[in-house]
């Protein structure tokens, strides 16, 4: 999903993409994007660990000097989703970042400990979905929308 919505963006020549994970993302990265695309796994009704340590190193380093940003949010989850995107919303309204568009969950219906373990196959469409959601946050900030 996160590389569906950075190959969006990339489409848009004047934006600079960099695809990072939680684990090795830090605060420098944030200040020095103009607008960012948060996805995560929802993981037992929430966030993933790893995306919740990403915001606790960066959160403080970062307050106050990316206020009004855009931001966008993707999240995977077995059923529901709704938690996660809402934790990632507290922390983007903590930031006073701007959100472009409702959050992109994809459902995967993983219900059972094999499917939930098990590699997910995101459908076309929604991949389709990450890619437009990219190149909107993109094409926005391009053209000064954002």
């Amino acid at each position: 999903m996160a590389e569906a919505a950075a190959r969006g963006a990339a489409a848009e020549p004047t934006v600079r993409v960099c695809l990072l994970s939680a684990p090795g993302a830090q605060a420098a990265d944030l200040l020095d994007a103009d607008g960012y695309i948060f996805g995560t796994p929802e993981n037992l009704a929430a966030m993933a660990g790893l995306m919740k340590d990403f915001f606790d190193r960066t959160y403080y380093p970062a307050l106050d000097h990316i206020s009004g940003r855009p931001y966008a949010t993707l999240i995977c989850a077995g059923s529901d989703g709704h938690n996660a995107a809402r934790q990632v919303k507290r922390i983007a309204t903590g930031w006073r970042l701007k959100a472009i568009a409702d959050p992109l969950i994809v459902c995967t219906h993983a219900q059972t400990p094999d499917a939930i373990l098990a590699p997910k196959i995101i459908s076309l469409d929604d991949l389709k979905s990450c890619e437009e959601l990219g190149a909107a946050l993109a094409t926005g900030m391009s053209i000064g929308v954002f």
